[in-house]
């Protein structure tokens, strides 16, 4: 197993970025000075970049050789009404395309809610409207991969199925966030070494054997009640059994991207890549 199969960053730029250069551009430089190769662009509240700043955005992740990804605003649902959908929508597609002229290849998005419906019903139109914006950017030769994540309470549009679901459609896959997965359940599960497991196999039975080989993901530790996640931990101050995930992951000879979301980012992203490392290592020994 090679243990270069994930690269590893953060969510959003690095705490302890230098002020010069500032922004997303000293964040890759940060990033690579400190052994990372990954940053998702944290564009969590609005899109607002210059084609300038984009251009330099690229240029930099391509001189460092880091992975660049977008997190689309928060406010995007696939299951808005007729009024607020053209307002997500537009928030979807300014990220994709903003993200594109960034150099991100990736769009990590949250899907939505159910409004107290069935994940069903609600799949059929959050299935129309996204294929209709992978059509709408194809046509314009925008080839990122929309993601949407893996949501951490169960009112949310976003279980591993929903995602599943939604990856069917070409131009769409996953982004596996762990630490929500282990808190919509709300009672501790989803912790352990045979759980990941079944996760990762129904992956693979969804979207193939190679998709296994391009996962995008986010890792933190979580902290949660009955009704799901409440805040993003560092990993070793929660209850997330990290040894369980990778060793599933290993085994399951998985690769792509793993983003830190913990509140200590670069702390905690080199602490899991070591983690990584040290068990890779290990098995090939």
């Amino acid at each position: 197993m090679n243990m270069d199969s994930f690269r590893f960053g953060t969510v959003g730029s690095p705490k302890n970025k230098p002020k010069k250069p500032g922004g997303s551009v000293g964040g890759i430089y940060y990033l690579k000075d400190l052994g990372l190769q990954a940053l998702e662009l944290g564009w969590v509240r609005s899109v607002r970049v210059s084609e300038s700043t984009a251009a330099s955005i690229k240029e930099a992740g391509q001189e460092r050789d880091v992975a660049l990804s977008v997190h689309a605003p928060y406010y995007i649902n696939l299951n808005a009404d007729q009024e607020e959908w053209p307002k997500s929508r537009q928030r979807l597609m300014d990220a994709a395309r903003a993200g594109h002229q960034s150099g991100a290849t990736d769009i990590v998005f949250h899907p939505g809610s159910y409004f107290g419906k069935p994940a069903a019903e609600v799949l059929k139109v959050a299935l129309s409207r996204l294929d209709d914006c992978v059509k709408e950017l194809r046509a314009e030769d925008n080839p990122v991969i929309l993601r949407p994540e893996t949501m951490g309470k169960g009112a949310m549009l976003g279980s591993l199925e929903d995602t599943l679901e939604m990856s069917q459609l070409a131009g769409v896959e996953p982004c596996l966030d762990f630490a929500h997965l282990h808190a919509r359940p709300g009672d501790g599960s989803v912790n352990t070494y045979q759980e990941w497991m079944d996760i990762l196999n129904a992956y693979r039975d969804a979207l193939g054997e190679k998709s296994l080989g391009r996962l995008h993901c986010h890792l933190s530790g979580i902290e949660y009640t009955e009704k799901g996640e409440q805040n993003h931990l560092v990993i070793s101050e929660s209850d997330f059994d990290l040894s369980a995930l990778f060793q599933a992951l290993l085994d399951s000879k998985a690769g792509g991207r793993i983003l830190c979301e913990s509140p200590t980012l670069e702390e905690d992203a080199l602490f899991i890549q070591k983690s990584w490392l040290d068990l890779t290592t290990n098995s090939t020994t």
